[in-house]
């Protein structure tokens, strides 16, 4: 596959906002790098971004890099919104959050094979207020 053609495919997913999967292989993967937590499937991966973009937050990808070449494509930037729902063990708490991120996908023809998520977990659970209860709780 051509990197323009890569680029297309990409571009299709990243501008639907996260809810168009159609083009994910069958057998797509997304593993969470920071907890190893893999989403199979496409419907699998609908969920979690679901989940992450819809349920837990209300939120949006604040990109500043994207990258194709062949058969990869990777973007980074900030995951922008408001804890609404009930994340990691803590209730929604309204606050803003503004987490660093990058996500790397594989490819095999037209479809995404594999995406990995590189989230700053410690600045998130910061921004929603867990490191400061951890630190109320120890002292």
């Amino acid at each position: 596959m051509s990197s323009e053609r890569t680029r297309q495919v990409m571009n299709r997913y990243w501008d639907s906002d996260h809810k168009d999967v159609s083009m994910m292989a069958d057998d797509v993967v997304f593993t969470h790098m920071a907890t190893g937590d893999e989403h199979r499937g496409p419907d699998g991966v609908r969920r979690m971004l679901d989940y992450m973009y819809r349920q837990a937050f209300t939120a949006t990808a604040d990109v500043r890099t994207r990258v194709c070449t062949e058969d990869h494509a990777m973007i980074e930037g900030d995951f922008v919104g408001t804890h609404t729902g009930e994340f990691a063990g803590i209730p929604a708490t309204g606050r803003q959050v503004r987490v660093p991120f990058c996500v790397v996908y594989d490819l095999a023809g037209d479809r995404i094979t594999r995406g990995r998520v590189y989230m700053e977990m410690p600045v998130m659970m910061r921004q929603l207020g867990a490191a400061s209860k951890a630190a109320a709780a120890h002292a």
